[in-house]
């Protein structure tokens, strides 16, 4: 019988490999006009990324600075209502920071506001201030439940903006994958903010990378029963709700995408909602894979798409709400 080897070592590993990351990464910004990828030792950020994908980006992230990041913020009474908060830490900008209430992915079954601190950093170092939030999952809740969460945590961000020194005016939504699913309806369907006494036309815009918007009946097993597969809800996908009214828009996929159709969900919401004449850009991605289209604002996978520069380049044109 061969014994299976004990997971002490490897987490020493990792945790050496975390620390000789960090070290690397400091040294970078003070060259500053070196590329991380280029300064990290291939064979140390190889091993770290076997560790965890996501915690490498997000080691890089930590190292990198220009943001201080405050955790554990409460915007509901329930355990998983909560969001973690991204400042710059450049001087504001007349009238306060743009501010983005981002929601990650995972078929609305897994994932953890911790895991995209490297999204809500990439961001607030360019100027933008990022509430990351968590929103209850399947099997605890099915639709519509994380959509009420959802609206709760970017209510509090319509609430809290001045206070937080961000621009009440300039609040935008984004979302990637399911997060992009939830963030389209809380934009174009106005029954979720109207619940918490706000509306869509108080966002400047919204941000969808990668979102399922007309997905029904769905081939990914992991949402099926979210959505009560076969017998899926009425009016529940984004597809439906383009209307003049929308706020400016922004919608990215990979132009290839193994998980969410780009063609069936964002290139047709992008022409559904430019023929009701909202503005909206829309941007294609060679290079990026469902997953690499949001690990691209990442410094070391800036290379397969310019994501990062476009949704900073959207943000800054968007005019304020009146």
């Amino acid at each position: 019988m061969i014994n299976a080897p004990s997971a002490a070592p490897r987490n020493r590993l990792c945790e050496h490999l975390r620390s000789h990351a960090i070290v690397e990464v400091r040294r970078l910004h003070l060259l500053k006009h070196l590329l991380i990828w280029l300064v990290l030792p291939p064979v140390a950020l190889a091993a770290l990324a076997a560790c965890a994908p996501l915690r490498t980006l997000n080691v890089l992230a930590s190292a990198a600075g220009g943001y201080t990041a405050t955790p554990d913020r409460a915007y509901g009474s329930l355990p998983a209502q909560k969001l973690d908060l991204y400042t710059p830490t450049a001087t504001p900008p007349p009238g306060g920071w743009p501010l983005v209430v981002f929601f990650y992915g995972g078929s609305w079954n897994s994932g953890a506001r911790a895991d995209y601190q490297f999204v809500g950093s990439a961001m607030a170092a360019r100027g933008v201030l990022v509430l990351v939030a968590d929103y209850r999952l399947y099997p605890e809740v099915r639709y519509p439940e994380f959509l009420n969460d959802s609206a709760q945590a970017l209510a509090w961000g319509l609430t809290e903006a001045a206070r937080l020194g961000a621009n009440p005016k300039r609040v935008f939504v984004m979302g990637h994958s399911a997060g992009g699913y939830n963030s389209a309806m809380l934009a174009l369907d106005p029954r979720w903010l109207a619940t918490t006494g706000h509306a869509p036309a108080e966002l400047a815009g919204w941000i969808g990378l990668a979102g399922p918007y007309d997905f029904f009946p769905t081939d990914n097993l992991d949402a099926r029963p979210v959505f009560f597969h076969p017998n899926y809800p009425a009016r529940a996908q984004p597809i439906e709700f383009p209307s003049a009214t929308a706020p400016r828009s922004f919608l990215a996929a990979p132009v290839k995408d193994a998980l969410v159709s780009p063609i069936r969900s964002t290139r047709s919401l992008a022409a559904k909602l430019d023929a009701a004449g909202v503005p909206v850009t829309l941007k294609m991605y060679e290079r990026a894979s469902h997953t690499t289209l949001i690990g691209a604002f990442s410094a070391p996978l800036r290379w397969v798409a310019p994501v990062l520069d476009d949704v900073i380049a959207f943000i800054e044109a968007a005019p304020p709400t009146r």
